[in-house]
């Protein structure tokens, strides 16, 4: 069984915010990499769904909006020996891109020294 993802993933966990065309949420993300992440949330959205996630991973401030598409659902329900039941929902999201922040588009752009 090959593994599809390529990159390097960090096994982070963070808080992002949601929002698309179901509305908005939190998520917690899981670990991320450049090309895409995993986001526990109890409302994953459908496959191949497009959604903007916002974030700002541990130690750095600058917060980041991506447009991503979801590309793995995942729900798992788990019942230990005693009775306890956990349950894990979540997404696997591609990005797509990533949104200029509004305060950058307004900040002068460098000037390329020919």
């Amino acid at each position: 069984m090959s593994d599809s993802r390529r990159g390097y993933r960090l096994d982070m966990v963070f808080s992002v915010y949601i929002s698309g065309a179901f509305g908005t949420s939190f998520g917690i993300a899981r670990n991320i990499s450049e090309g895409g992440m995993f986001i526990e949330t109890q409302d994953p959205y459908p496959l191949g769904g497009q959604i903007m996630v916002t974030f700002s991973v541990p130690g750095n401030l600058v917060e980041m909006t991506a447009l991503a598409e979801v590309v793995h659902i995942c729900f798992v329900h788990r019942t230990a020996a005693g009775g306890d039941r956990s349950v894990l929902s979540g997404m696997g999201v591609r990005f797509l891109g990533f949104v200029q922040p509004e305060a950058e588009k307004f900040l002068p752009q460098p000037a390329f020294v020919q």
